[in-house]
């Protein structure tokens, strides 16, 4: 299982395509064995979702996200957690545990990048 955290300096960020990287974590058997930074490559409506499909991302956590996104997402069967804060690695494990769970938090205002209405 591949999971992917919009962060920052390590701890989840408030919107996905603003982030700074994606905290990439492989996991078997509930446990992380790898994780790896990835730079964002660039906020544009529609290619984020599709390039963390060809990453092989099967969950995305994130503070918020906007609507599109999410649609994107479940089109490709990458489960959407939002709603998430704290540090990346720590969110990714608490959702290898069961304890995670998407509040829905959808961003509406994409022109005010750490405004998002919840």
């Amino acid at each position: 299982m591949k999971i992917a955290v919009a962060s920052e300096n390590e701890m989840v960020t408030e919107h996905f395509g603003h982030c700074e990287s994606f905290s990439i974590f492989d996991a078997e058997n509930n446990q992380i064995i790898k994780s790896e930074f990835i730079p964002n490559p660039g906020h544009r409506p529609g290619f984020l979702p599709n390039f963390l499909n060809d990453m092989g991302v099967n969950v995305i956590i994130s503070g918020g996200m906007g609507g599109g996104a999410i649609e994107i997402f479940n089109e490709k069967g990458i489960e959407v957690i939002t709603g998430a804060k704290g540090n990346a690695r720590a969110a990714a494990e608490l959702y290898l545990q069961g304890k995670l769970k998407s509040t829905g938090s959808i961003c509406n205002e994409h022109q005010h990048k750490d405004e998002c209405g919840h």
